[in-house]
């Protein structure tokens, strides 16, 4: 019984379906707003979506090869879900001294190159990554219109598109917007580790 519970376990890390232990942040918790400078030189806040029914939060960056499978990704659930009431916000956590790429001005760079159509915002000081309990990038966190953390994780199961079964991010917001909490809560972020300031 307990090899058959531990092959269990075994098989649910390998689906990606147990998320890292983390301290910040758990499902239901409700989440503290911010402040914080986007790549158009303005400060963006979550209350300035008053209208939104929830928040995509996703940690990433410029310079992690994860991040960057996963840009048009993104991309594409903003185009989505952003007319459904749900806005992508993009943070980038890393120290930009340890990893000059992930700097302000490369990240205004890319964003122009990409055409992100969601607020690109630096996480000055590393505050707020914590608060999350983001380790990875990409991470990301799904609001709802009061802020409480309804889904954290990967946004699927494949780093390589073509290889997607299942897309969990998705999964969880068809559930929101139906009323329903994500019948998978939490899954386990897949990506380069967030470089902390040395």
């Amino acid at each position: 019984m307990k090899k058959a519970l531990f092959i269990t376990a075994l098989l649910f890390v390998g689906l990606g379906l147990v998320s890292e232990a983390q301290n910040g942040y758990k499902i239901g918790d409700k989440a503290d707003d911010f402040s914080l400078k986007g790549v158009d030189g303005k400060n963006h806040s979550m209350s300035d979506y008053s209208e939104a029914k929830g928040f995509i939060i996703v940690f990433t960056c410029n310079h992690c090869p994860y991040s960057v499978a996963y840009e048009d990704r993104i991309i594409e659930l903003q185009n989505n879900y952003g007319p459904k009431g749900f806005q992508v916000i993009a943070i980038n956590p890393n120290d930009p001294i340890s990893y000059p790429s992930d700097g302000y001005e490369p990240m205004i760079e890319r964003a122009k190159e990409k055409g992100f159509n969601f607020p690109y915002l630096v996480d000055e000081g590393q505050a707020l990554y914590p608060k999350y309990g983001a380790t990875r990038t990409p991470h990301i966190f799904i609001l709802d219109n009061e802020r409480t953390v309804k889904y954290i994780g990967a946004i699927d199961n494949a780093t390589t598109e073509k290889k997607v079964t299942e897309k969990f991010a998705e999964n969880a917001l068809n559930a929101l917007l139906e009323g329903n909490d994500p019948e998978v809560a939490e899954t386990k972020a897949i990506g380069c580790s967030i470089k902390a300031k040395k």
